[in-house]
């Protein structure tokens, strides 16, 4: 039977060749939970599979279990390897949206410093600057008492959107980890951060991709997608120079 004929149970927002780009859903682990079942990326690797859409699947990034929104994944090796040289190489733009119903302590800037681990599973940030997390943000006030983050992370470290808009007052609604009241933040219907966007050139050819959330009813709100509809391509906006 034709891939295409096929419903996926995810979103699938591109299928080249070499690589597709899904939509990962909210509180799903990109890893295997052991008996709690499959995760993220051998649900997808397992149905490609199966329904002939690929011999093979490499993960080319990841995404924290709370986190939905855009991931690639490689279809052969070599792809995997290019893909691994973008993002050594910092050729890979990548847009996150998040909300939180704090004040913040600045509207828009630079996150700059080191991670090191904190106390259960949390990371912190540092003021030294040895091997920094980097992340610039503009952020919007979008009604509900929430406040949308534009988060253009320029390292990958783990946690690192999270924690570096907690160093700011500002931690993400619906994260427990990061959250000072966890049993207020378990209130709320998921953890409000998305990856956003994508823009990357592999073999000589450019490619953008836009998802804005499908879930959350904090997501999902008239005004958060009007703001939306004005940062449609991230990359055009007036970023500072770091």
């Amino acid at each position: 039977m034709p891939f295409h004929s096929i419903t996926p149970p995810f979103d699938i927002i591109d299928d080249q060749p070499d690589f597709i780009i899904v939509n990962k859903p909210e509180n799903i682990n990109f890893h295997d939970e052991g008996e709690l079942g499959h995760g993220f990326f051998n649900q997808v690797k397992h149905w490609l599979c199966k329904n002939n859409a690929a011999s093979e699947l490499y993960p080319v990034h990841r995404l924290d279990k709370m986190t939905s929104g855009l991931l690639i994944f490689a279809k052969n090796n070599d792809t995997a390897q290019a893909f691994q040289q973008i993002f050594q190489q910092h050729n890979i733009q990548k847009y996150y949206l998040a909300l939180s119903d704090k004040k913040p302590k600045k509207k828009q800037g630079l996150i700059k410093g080191d991670m090191v681990k904190s106390r259960r599973s949390a990371w912190k940030l540092l003021r030294s600057q040895n091997n920094p997390a980097i992340s610039q943000f503009m952020s919007y006030n979008v009604g509900n008492g929430c406040r949308l983050y534009l988060v253009k992370p320029h390292s990958g470290k783990t946690h690192q959107i999270r924690v570096a808009l907690s160093s700011i007052g500002a931690p993400i609604m619906g994260d427990i980890l990061y959250t000072p009241h966890a049993l207020q933040s378990a209130l709320f219907d998921r953890a409000y951060l998305h990856a956003y966007a994508l823009q990357f050139t592999l073999n000589h050819v450019l490619y953008e991709y836009i998802k804005a959330p499908n879930s959350g009813e904090y997501f999902l709100s008239p005004e958060l997608n009007q703001q939306l509809s004005n940062i449609d391509k991230p990359w055009l906006l007036a970023w500072p120079k770091i």
